[in-house]
């Protein structure tokens, strides 16, 4: 027999938690001393404390915690699961729910925050070929891909003065390309195209000096020549980019990108898993005195390297297209920034990694 004592340190639970949980009728003691009220628990009850800490940290409530470990105890797993799967389906139902109230929030804080720049809806542009290509070129490769965040799973248009940004990010990863556009008043324009959509929109674009885009709505649509492509926009609310891409300056670094790539490639590798289902290989950057940017050798430690996916930066560096670019290092938290060095406008951020120690 364990005591109460003893119950609550191997369970997670405190004293008063588990005489809650007795006066509720949730996790019964095996045993009550008559003249003293102490509380004893059986060996196989320290398994039931300790799910019901989990159950508990995981915000289900008492009535459904009282199924579980009825389930538990007769070994009805296929109670339990179904018990969890509705939990969960109901915690990720209120998160997407609470995700949508704070995406209007911080739309309504844009609009107070600069009240004559609030996007308009509709728009016709003329764009050139060639550079709407490069710019979805640039970016696709960050554009997300997880249910619980559609959002990501697009490309954003934005367009202010004569200006188009293009931009996509999976939150550990963003990039941005600008491309200049014609017959606009300057009012700003924003849009997110699903992939689909961009993927067609970029298959239109081989071989055309000049097309239009029209946005009107909830709609994008695309016209090159007598060809014509268009769909609805993504309904939920984009990130605010802008405020993400303020980097203070950093340590700067060239790279030539094929012999960067190949150094990246077959450079030393640190696996990393983040506690859950998420596994990749990380490439722990240095910089040297002299600006020489390199994988760092197996075993490297020093405050100032940084971490990133690996696969993540040979993305970035493909996406890129060109033969040199430039590395923006600011501390190790902060993200790596990739620039083209003629383009200022067109770079990728990575967020970096923390390697396991």
């Amino acid at each position: 027999m364990r005591s109460i004592g003893e119950t609550a340190r191997e369970s997670g639970l405190g004293v008063s938690a588990l005489r809650f949980y007795d006066r509720a009728g949730v996790l019964v003691p095996d045993q009550v001393d008559p003249v003293t009220g102490y509380r004893w628990y059986a060996p196989e009850q320290l398994d039931e404390a300790r799910v019901l800490a989990r159950l508990r940290r995981a915000g289900m409530p008492l009535a459904d915690v009282r199924l579980v470990l009825a389930g538990w105890a007769a070994a009805d797993t296929d109670l339990v699961r179904r018990l969890l799967e509705a939990h969960l389906r109901r915690l990720e139902e209120g998160l997407s729910a609470t995700r949508a109230e704070f995406s209007a929030l911080r739309a309504l804080l844009d609009d107070r925050e600069n009240p004559m720049t609030s996007p308009r809806t509709a728009a016709r542009l003329s764009v050139s070929g060639p550079g709407l290509a490069a710019a979805l070129d640039a970016v696709r490769f960050a554009a997300g891909t997880d249910p619980e965040l559609p959002v990501l799973a697009g490309v954003h248009l934005d367009v202010k003065g004569d200006a188009l940004h293009v931009v996509a990010t999976d939150r550990y990863r963003m990039a941005v390309a600008r491309t200049a556009v014609g017959g606009h008043d300057g009012g700003r324009v924003q849009a997110t195209v699903p992939l689909p959509l961009a993927d067609a929109m970029r298959a239109l674009l081989d071989g055309e000096d000049e097309v239009r885009l029209a946005v009107d709505g909830g709609r994008v649509t695309l016209e090159a020549g007598d060809r014509q492509t268009g769909g609805r926009c993504l309904e939920q609310d984009f990130p605010d980019y802008r405020r993400l891409v303020r980097l203070p300056a950093g340590r700067r670094a060239e790279v030539d990108v094929p012999a960067f790539t190949e150094a990246v490639r077959s450079g030393p590798v640190r696996p990393y898993e983040d506690g859950g289902d998420a596994r990749c290989e990380l490439t722990v950057l240095a910089v040297s005195g002299d600006g020489e940017v390199a994988p760092a050798p197996e075993g490297a430690d020093a405050p100032d390297l940084v971490a990133v996916n690996r696969a993540f930066l040979l993305d970035a560096l493909a996406a890129a297209a060109g033969d040199r670019l430039v590395l923006e290092f600011g501390a190790p938290t902060a993200p790596l920034a990739i620039r083209r060095p003629e383009d200022e406008h067109t770079f990728s951020l990575l967020m970096p990694v923390r390697p396991a120690d």
